[in-house]
């Protein structure tokens, strides 16, 4: 790290960008000086929509309103002030709400040492034993954008019965709720139903670049977060994004675009321990939702710490993320980092989507829509109105059916090495558990041995969390991932109330409707069913790390 200090570094309002210079610079072309020749700063500060062609003018008209998001911001902290003054006996909150209404807020909490329980989840046993926890205290932050999101509004469903059911009135429960969603959108008129709470958002930010907005801010200021601080120190960045030089965000956009366009298409995220957390789940949903379509994208790889495995490698961009970085505390250990950004939270927020932007503009792509997030909704949808699709496992091992496609072997390892072995020299592989984050938190640890073993890029994401994330680029993206895909048993169920449904056959029609998104591509997905959780768990692991002895 100390060589990456030493070298070239673009810095505005306390945060810096070290080494995204020397990467662009390896490029046949300076990709900077191109996009400085076009007047891209200068445009993308004045929120000019033109900037990514002509088909994604009319989606960029209504998307750039976080270019400048903290004087919208502002407008609220009165408003916020108030609820929480209003709400203070109400101290434990509970957020509801799916990728980009969910995923800042944990980055700022955890960041700043704040409690929040986030429910991003359709598994019934981490939804059960949410609400369990301190019911009587809860405030639950309803969150989304659409208005329509199946999983917030199931979690909405349960939240209000459990409210009843402790034997809160209609008029009591609805105070506790929090609704936070865009102006006109079917969740507005529900919390005018159910007496809730309703602060809306900025209609012209999306969900994956709405950190500052309504949706970070809300459930930030509940926790204790001074929120205005945040946007004193978004403030104080955006005055860099018009400049052609000491401009980071766009000395961050321009390598990871130049990368990108040089086969270095993925790009592992990484803490370097110095007082961000978890900034790379958030950054990984804004990179793989905003440019994974039409074929192309960047692939973000959350490692989890500079040692591990996957933090390199020949067509990965290593870049670390922290707080305040000067040579005398430089984090030990593990690989240098391509390219490090360091400073405030507030800012880091500001300076990855406005990179974001920019590496759209050198991909040629739309960074602001989703084309393929419907497609697993509507096969989940059909499936919660058909039934699920009659499968047999191919094999069972232990405490873990297999669904193998053909010409996998019949045991677990070869599986798994089989697996591995198909991603070639530009693949990567995809885990995806649709289990219970907390209870089946082990799960996770599947990452680095899979990426020990197959020597190739591997992401972790649980789901349904990672739809509203990465799940855009698995489909949109380059066609060259491998899927895992991990489902379990379910021992106790829980309904949705006023649905034909519980939450463990939602969670199953999630996981199915995925599977027939993902192999519609005609890739391969292996799905490994834990018939006892823990059991799998461990057999799993075992497993993992037998393919590198």
């Amino acid at each position: 790290m100390s060589d990456l200090l030493d070298g070239p570094v673009e810095a505005a309002a306390g945060l810096s960008v070290h080494g995204a210079d020397t990467v662009d610079r390896s490029a046949p072309a300076s990709t900077r000086d191109a996009l400085v020749s076009a007047g891209v700063p200068a445009k993308l500060a004045a929120k000019d929509p033109t900037l990514w062609g002509p088909d994604a003018q009319a989606e960029a008209q209504v998307r750039l309103g976080w270019v400048d998001t903290w004087r919208q911001s502002r407008e609220l902290l009165p408003q916020l002030a108030e609820l929480r003054a209003e709400l203070a006996d109400l101290d434990h909150v509970v957020l509801a709400g799916m990728g980009g209404s969910s995923l800042a807020p944990e980055v700022i909490a955890r960041t700043l040492g704040k409690s929040l329980t986030v429910l991003d989840t359709t598994d019934p046993g981490q939804v059960r034993a949410a609400l369990a926890d301190r019911l009587e205290r809860t405030v639950v932050v309803v969150a989304s954008k659409s208005g329509s999101t199946v999983e917030t509004d199931s979690h909405r469903r349960a939240y209000w019965q459990a409210f009843l059911d402790a034997g809160l009135s209609e008029a009591e429960a609805g105070r506790h709720f929090v609704i936070v969603t865009d102006p006109g959108s079917p969740l507005a008129d529900t919390a005018a139903e159910m007496g809730a709470f309703t602060v809306l958002a900025d209609p012209n930010v999306g969900g994956r670049y709405s950190a500052l907005t309504a949706f970070g801010m809300v459930p930030a200021a509940l926790i204790g977060v001074e929120v205005a601080e945040l946007l004193d120190e978004a403030e104080a960045l955006a005055g860099s994004f018009g400049a052609d030089r000491d401009n980071p965000g766009l000395a961050l956009g321009a390598a990871l675009g130049a990368a990108a366009t040089m086969g270095r298409d993925k790009v592992a995220l990484v803490s370097d321990g110095t007082g961000i957390e978890g900034l790379g789940d958030w950054a990984e949903q804004l990179i793989a939702e905003s440019t994974g379509k039409a074929g192309i994208g960047i692939l973000p790889v959350v490692v989890e710490s500079p040692q591990s495995p996957g933090a390199t490698g020949a067509d990965v961009l290593t870049v670390s993320y922290g707080g305040a970085l000067t040579a005398g505390a430089v984090p030990g250990g593990g690989a240098t980092p391509d390219v490090a950004v360091n400073g405030s939270l507030g800012a880091q927020f500001m300076t990855w989507e406005y990179a974001t932007a920019i590496a759209g503009v050198v991909l040629g792509i739309d960074p602001f829509n989703q084309p393929n997030v419907t497609e697993s909704k509507e096969n989940t949808n059909k499936i919660l109105a058909s039934g699920p699709p009659a499968e047999r496992p191919s094999f069972t091992d232990g405490a873990i059916e297999v669904y193998a496609p053909d010409g996998a072997p019949g045991d677990l390892v070869g599986a798994l090495r089989w697996l591995l072995d198909g991603l070639g020299a530009e693949g990567y592989l995809a885990a995806m558990a649709y289990l219970d984050r907390f209870a089946d938190a082990e799960a996770a640890r599947l990452r680095p041995l899979l990426a020990a073993a197959g020597g190739r890029p591997v992401t972790f994401g649980w789901g349904p969390r990672f739809l509203h994330s990465t799940g855009q680029y698995h489909k949109g993206g380059p066609q060259v991932g491998s899927y895992l895909q991990l489902t379990g048993s379910v021992g106790d169920d829980l309904p949705v109330p006023g649905k034909p449904y519980t939450f463990g056959q939602l969670q199953a029609a999630q996981a199915a409707g995925d599977r027939q998104a993902l192999a519609g591509r005609q890739r391969p997905v292996l799905r490994l069913h834990l018939t006892d959780r823990a059991a799998g768990v461990a057999q799993l692991l075992d497993a993992a790390g037998r393919l590198s002895t």
